[in-house]
C-alpha cells in the first residue's frame, strides 16, 4: 500500500527520470473477457486523454465498455481535484455506487486521477469508503492491470498512490474517442506552484516527452487521417526547458506544423512562458489555429502576487496585445477567479476593467475554491461567500457581453468548420471554427464527422453561431 504525501509531492529536484517503454503482459490479455466496465471522467483534457489510455488497458484485459454504470462489473472514476465542486460530484457518484454494490456484491469499484493524489481524499476513503476496491493516482496508471488483479484476488482494498512522479512511460495503449481529433501529451506536471492550485501536487514536476516521441505520435495520427491534434500539458509553454538547451515549445509547434496536419491546437498556456518566438510561429503557420487560451486569473497585480502568478497586470496586458497585434484574427480566452482571499472591491474592479480592455472571446469564471494543502488555503478570507457569488454574477454579465459582440462581428463572413456531428437542432450539423467557436449549421450535402467545410455565418448568439454550408 502506498499513500499520498503532500510534502513528498511538493519536492522538486534535478534527478533524471527514465524513459520506459510500456510492454503489455500477454499473460493477462483477455483475462477478464466477458466482464464489462464503466468509466466516468471528470475534469480537463488531460483527464480525458488519460481515460483514453485507461479504456485501452481495460479492453486489453478483456473488459467491454457499457454506457450505464448499473450494467458494469467494474466502475472506475477518473477524478479531478481542481475545485471543490469536482470533489462533490465524485463523492456523490461513490454514494450511488455504494447502493449499487449492496445489490451487486461482486461489483468492483475504483477511483483514480487527481483526487487520488490528495492525502485527505485517501484518508476519507480508508475511513468511510472501505468498500471501494482500489485507488491509484496519476503517476502509475500503467499499473492498472496488476492493481485490478490484486484487488480481486486478495479481496482487500488496494491503495497504490505514488507521491513522486517516477519515470516517464511511453507507449501506453490508447483508444481514441474519434478518428478525426486527437490529444497528444507533450509535457506532464507543473512547477509553478500558484498558491491556490493543487495541480503541482497531483501531477508532479514538469517532465517533457522527447521531441522524437511527440513527433512520431503526430506522424501516426497524420498517416491515420486525423484532421486535428491538440498538444496537451499543465503548462505547454514550458515544454523542453527540463531536457533541452535549444529546443522549445516554439520549435515543437513549428515541427508539428510542418507535418501537414490540418489543425493544431495547444493548451494550457501560462503567460510567464509565452515567448515572442511562439507568437511568431503561430502567426506563420495557417494550420496552427489562431486560438489562444491565456489564463489571467485576476486583473489586480496585488492579487496576482498573492496568487503566485509571477506576472503583473501590466505585463499580462503587454503580452495580450502583442498576440492580438501579431496573430491575424486571433481569438483569446481566459480563466478568472473571483473572491481570492483578501480580494477587495477595488481589486475586483481592476479585474472588470481588464476584461473590458481585453474583450475576451471566451472565459471560464469561478469563485475561489479552497484546496487543502495549498498556501492560499491558510490565508485570511474576510469576504463573505454571498459577496463572492455576487461578484461572479457581475463578472459574467461583462464577459458574456463581449462574447456576443465578438460573435456578431462574424455575421456575413465565411469560416472553416471541422464537423463533429449532428446538433440537437433538427437537420443541423455542429463543429468548431479555427478560432474555436461553436458553429451550428445546415448543409444541402450529407456530411460526416471529420469533414472540413466552409460555413457562412448568418446569426450570432452568446455562446454559438448559426450558419449554412457554402455550396
Amino acid at each position: 500500500m502506498h499513500l499520498p504525501n503532500y510534502k513528498e509531492a511538493r519536492t522538486r529536484d534535478l534527478r533524471p527520470y527514465k524513459r520506459i517503454e510500456f510492454k503489455e503482459d500477454s499473460e493477462v490479455k483477455d483475462k477478464y473477457k466477458g466482464k464489462t466496465f464503466y468509466l466516468k471522467t471528470y475534469g480537463c483534457q488531460m483527464n480525458e486523454h488519460d481515460s483514453e489510455n485507461i479504456e485501452a488497458l481495460l479492453m486489453f484485459l478483456g473488459f467491454s465498455k457499457v454506457e450505464r454504470y448499473e450494467d458494469a462489473d467494474l466502475v472506475l472514476l477518473n477524478t479531478c481535484s481542481i475545485r471543490e465542486n469536482a470533489h462533490n460530484k465524485a463523492f456523490g457518484m461513490l454514494g450511488r455506487l455504494k447502493h449499487l454494490k449492496q445489490e451487486k456484491k461482486d461489483l468492483i469499484v475504483g477511483l483514480c486521477g487527481c483526487m487520488a493524489q490528495e492525502a485527505s481524499v485517501v484518508e476519507k476513503i480508508l475511513r468511510d469508503y472501505k468498500w471501494v476496491n482500489f485507488v491509484f493516482g496519476t503517476h502509475n496508471m500503467y499499473q492498472l492491470p496488476e492493481i485490478i488483479d490484486k484487488a480481486i484476488e486478495e479481496n482487500k482494498q488496494q491503495i497504490e498512490v505514488f507521491s513522486r512522479e517516477g519515470d516517464l512511460i511511453e507507449g501506453l495503449p490508447v483508444l481514441r474517442v474519434n478518428d478525426y481529433k486527437a490529444y497528444v501529451n507533450i509535457i506532464y506536471g507543473c512547477n509553478k506552484f500558484c498558491t491556490y492550485c493543487i495541480v503541482p501536487y497531483t501531477r508532479g514536476r514538469e517532465r517533457s516527452r522527447l521531441k522524437e516521441d511527440v513527433l512520431a505520435e503526430v506522424k501516426k495520427l497524420v498517416d491515420d487521417g486525423f484532421k486535428e491534434v491538440t498538444l496537451l500539458g499543465q503548462n505547454v509553454n514550458a515544454y523542453g526547458k527540463d531536457i533541452y538547451d535549444d529546443y522549445t515549445m516554439a520549435n515543437l509547434l513549428e515541427d508539428v506544423a510542418k507535418m501537414g496536419i490540418a489543425r493544431i491546437r495547444f493548451t494550457t498556456s501560462h503567460p510567464w512562458d509565452f515567448t515572442d518566438e511562439m507568437i511568431d510561429v503561430i502567426a506563420k503557420y495557417p494550420n496552427i489555429m489562431p486560438s489562444v487560451h491565456l489564463p489571467v486569473q485576476s486583473g489586480s497585480s496585488r492579487i496576482l502576487k498573492l496568487m503566485g502568478r509571477r506576472y503583473t497586470r501590466e505585463s499580462y496586458l503587454e503580452l495580450f496585445h502583442k498576440i492580438k497585434d501579431r496573430v491575424p484574427g486571433v481569438s483569446i480566452s481566459t480563466d478568472i477567479i473571483v473572491g481570492f482571499p483578501g480580494e477587495t472591491e477595488e481589486d475586483f474592479q481592476e479585474t472588470l476593467s481588464l476584461v473590458r480592455e481585453c474583450q475576451y472571446d471566451n472565459a471560464f469564471t469561478f469563485v475561489f475554491s479552497k484546496r487543502e494543502g495549498t498556501p492560499a488555503c491558510r490565508l485570511a478570507d474576510p469576504v463573505l461567500q454571498e459577496e463572492k457569488e455576487e461578484r461572479l454574477q457581475r463578472l459574467n454579465e461583462v464577459v458574456n457581453h463581449y462574447f456576443l459582440e465578438n460573435n456578431k462581428k462574424l455575421v456575413g463572413s465565411e469560416v472553416e468548420v471541422l464537423v463533429e456531428g449532428i446538433s440537437d437542432k433538427k437537420h443541423m450539423y455542429y463543429g468548431y471554427s479555427d478560432t474555436n467557436k461553436l458553429i451550428n449549421f445546415s448543409s444541402k450535402k450529407e456530411l460526416a464527422p471529420g469533414d472540413l467545410v466552409m460555413v457562412k455565418i448568418i446569426e450570432a448568439k452568446t455562446w454559438s453561431l448559426d450558419g449554412e454550408a457554402v455550396e
